[in-house]
């Protein structure tokens, strides 16, 4: 599998941390030339530099993942860089935890512009180039278990989520003609920075009375004993960027060690 990712044109968004830094890094260890795109170039630049420094092949890039310019323009870089662009990591998104009658109409479109409407534009820039080039390449939505289940009080989360897998899923429909194979993945609980901050939600909410006890809550039921951690998504990613995957498309693919099973 290793072999079919050499020389990928592979952009992942949302790869400064967490589980997109991971992604991102075993895709290159794979052979990709990859774009280490993120809001905070920082992070991104510090990723792309261990890439290289490792002997892989990385470019940082700044985005913003709901401004259609910026993802046009960070496809374009990712092109004049590469040449072209062969698989699409829609991975970028965000979390807030609000009991269900306290969500905002302001709550629900910070959440959603990031995780539903980036996830749109970066598939709708992405298949428009894929098709320059002649048609053929993949894109790869981060979902959830969230988009399997509902969770309170994360309702707009979820929702958000949810609209990640019906746009996979719809895309596939559309793009398979073109040879663009559209799939998502679906995490559980991941030991990441965004789950402290779900964590602190729930304590700040005063859902929970002392640090990481949602994280704990949630991580109980996993059949395989453990929540997950970044590098738990690699394989995955790595088998939907790459020639194994080329007959799949559609799919929402859930990874979480056993807790929700659909």
């Amino acid at each position: 599998m290793q072999d079919s990712l050499k020389d990928r044109s592979i952009i992942v968004t949302g790869s400064g941390r967490g589980i997109g830094e991971a992604m991102v890094r075993g895709l290159a260890d794979a052979g990709a030339r990859v774009v280490v795109a993120d809001i905070q170039h920082d992070l991104a630049g510090k990723v792309a530099d261990g890439i290289n420094g490792a002997g892989g092949k990385a470019v940082a890039l700044e985005v913003d993942v709901t401004s259609r310019e910026s993802v046009r323009a960070m496809i374009a870089a990712t092109v004049e860089k590469y040449g072209r662009l062969d698989v699409m990591f829609n991975n970028a998104g965000i979390a807030q935890v609000k009991p269900f009658l306290d969500i905002t109409e302001d709550d629900w479109h910070k959440v959603m512009d990031v995780n539903g409407l980036g996830v749109l534009i970066g598939m709708q820039e992405a298949v428009r180039q894929m098709k320059s080039q002649g048609g053929g390449g993949k894109i790869v939505n981060t979902a959830s278990i969230a988009g399997k289940q509902g969770y309170e009080p994360l309702a707009h989360y979820c929702a958000s989520k949810f609209a990640v897998v019906a746009l996979t899923q719809a895309a596939a429909r559309a793009f398979g003609g073109d040879g663009i194979c559209v799939n998502a993945i679906c995490p559980g609980v991941v030991a990441t920075d965004m789950w402290k901050l779900i964590d602190k939600g729930f304590k700040d909410e005063g859902l929970t009375s002392r640090d990481n006890e949602a994280f704990e809550n949630f991580s109980s039921g996993i059949l395989l004993g453990r929540p997950s951690h970044s590098d738990d998504l690699v394989g995955v990613s790595r088998f939907l960027a790459s020639s194994a995957s080329d007959y799949m498309t559609g799919q929402s693919l859930v990874v979480d060690g056993g807790m929700v099973l659909v």
